[in-house]
């Protein structure tokens, strides 16, 4: 059975849908006001993973990511950029598709945009009023009043007085609590508002959350996800709004996954030391960089420098050659369906139902290209490529990968080909010290050529 890493309840926990065979899951999406950055395509291909795995084991999947699309940081930057604001989020928008197709993260089922779900949030800000948990400010903002609402701090695990105003949690004038947070926003000069009961304004951050996940997932649903630094205030404070809004349990599973880290401090804009996707991706193969995210388990840190991506890269460049030599004839790029009796592949679930260990499910995968290159059995290729593809990886043809980015236009594949057949015409002739020198230039340009019986075949280093 599959166990979950539970934050609500800071343990594993036996994971069951509340209906049968199929699983609801939410999980915060990006706010779009610049690029993505590592710690984004962490938090993409973390929560891809999860939904495949979901999927493999046979569970019916809904999957919802959501979009900010208003906020004060996108308002900041059009005002800053002297653009519309629709203009700003659709630029980013498509940006983030862009580097999430090339990071081999399916599209959830829903992406809803904070914007088309106003009048959604309106509707709960004054449920939460009805309850007695929300009040108008003397700023005039609506804020919820997290001393009236008996769980909060459940999540986070700290009491009232210990919490703090944590990042992004608003501060308005005339609140009642310094804890607690802002539902709507009064309006002001030059910023797009919407009508409500209280006036002109826009919504706070928080209600956008709650709101799009009743909306396409039910009150109640079964996982809700997101990174480590969301945990609080922001989904605490959706659980406040959502419980308090209907009176019942929101979310049964809550997964966060780690940090990315540069020099053993998180990865941020405000430090500075962020790298976005498209920076990363310049200098490395997409693949790589989802397989250098999925070899550390998703909630420990993970640790970015170029060495760490550069060992990546020799990692899944061996279970790429282990696909390559095992045989002539192409692998179904389709995997074939599992049998989950084997004994690599039970190996693998295994370590999967252990809170999606991919660590220790990687481990699998060497072992079966180990015993694909000692035995030469074309089903152990193929069992390596099909669980590699529960991940998201090994789905292409291997020398697409380890011959991919030949670019300099002095050696295309075909001057390659060109100098290999020269080198073999040097060797039948004996001229060895011509055929080391054709091997030297290649591989000063980082063109390593593997001999075989089966002939000479070449790769990037």
């Amino acid at each position: 059975m599959l166990k979950i890493y539970n934050s609500l309840a800071r343990a594993k926990q036996d994971f069951v849908p509340i209906e049968p065979g199929k699983v609801r899951m939410y999980v915060c999406g990006m706010t779009v006001y610049d690029y993505c950055h590592l710690g984004h395509a962490r938090v993409l291909v973390v929560f891809d993973m999860i939904q495949r795995w979901l999927g493999a084991e046979g569970l019916d999947v809904t999957y919802v990511r959501n979009i900010t699309d208003i906020d004060d940081k996108i308002i900041k930057r059009a005002a800053e950029n002297h653009e519309p604001i629709d203009a700003l989020t659709g630029r980013f928008i498509a940006a983030m598709d862009e580097d999430a197709a090339a990071l081999g993260v399916q599209k959830p089922a829903h992406e809803p945009r904070a914007t088309q779900y106003v009048p959604g949030m309106i509707a709960m800000i004054q449920a939460l009023m009805d309850n007695g948990l929300a009040y108008v400010a003397k700023s005039g903002d609506v804020c919820y009043s997290v001393h009236d609402f008996p769980g909060y701090g459940k999540l986070s695990g700290k009491s009232l007085d210990d919490l703090r105003a944590g990042e992004r949690v608003d501060v308005a004038a005339g609140k009642n609590d310094p804890l607690d947070f802002v539902l709507w926003k009064s309006a002001k000069p030059g910023e797009p508002q919407w009508d409500s009961p209280w006036g002109a304004g826009r919504p706070g951050w928080h209600i956008e959350c709650s709101v799009m996940s009743d909306a396409l997932l039910g009150e109640h649903f079964d996982i809700h996800g997101g990174g480590q630094d969301l945990q609080f205030p922001h989904h605490e404070n959706e659980i406040a709004q959502s419980e308090g809004a209907h009176g019942h349990q929101h979310v049964n599973y809550w997964i966060h996954n780690g940090f990315v880290r540069v020099d053993n401090e998180k990865m941020s804009k405000s430090l500075g030391n962020f790298f976005t996707i498209r920076e990363v991706l310049a200098k490395y193969d997409a693949e790589v960089v989802r397989f250098f995210i999925l070899r550390a388990h998703y909630r420990s840190p993970l640790n970015y420098s170029d060495q760490h991506l550069d060992d990546a890269k020799g990692a899944l460049t061996r279970l790429y050659t282990a696909l390559k030599n095992v045989t002539s004839h192409p692998l179904p790029i389709t995997p074939y369906a599992i049998d989950w009796n084997n004994a690599y592949a039970a190996k693998f679930r295994s370590a999967m139902e252990d809170d999606f260990n991919t660590p220790e499910a990687m481990a699998v995968l060497f072992d079966l290209a180990t015993e694909a290159n000692k035995s030469g059995d074309l089903q152990h290729a193929a069992l390596l490529q099909s669980l590699g593809g529960v991940l998201g990886l090994l789905q292409r043809d291997p020398n697409e990968f380890l011959q991919g980015g030949a670019t300099d236009s002095a050696y295309s594949p075909e001057r390659i080909e060109q100098l290999i057949a020269d080198r073999a015409a040097a060797k039948q002739a004996k001229n060895y010290a011509e055929a080391d020198r054709i091997r030297k230039e290649l591989a000063d340009v980082s063109i390593l050529l593997e001999d075989s019986p089966q002939g000479t075949t070449w790769r990037k280093a």
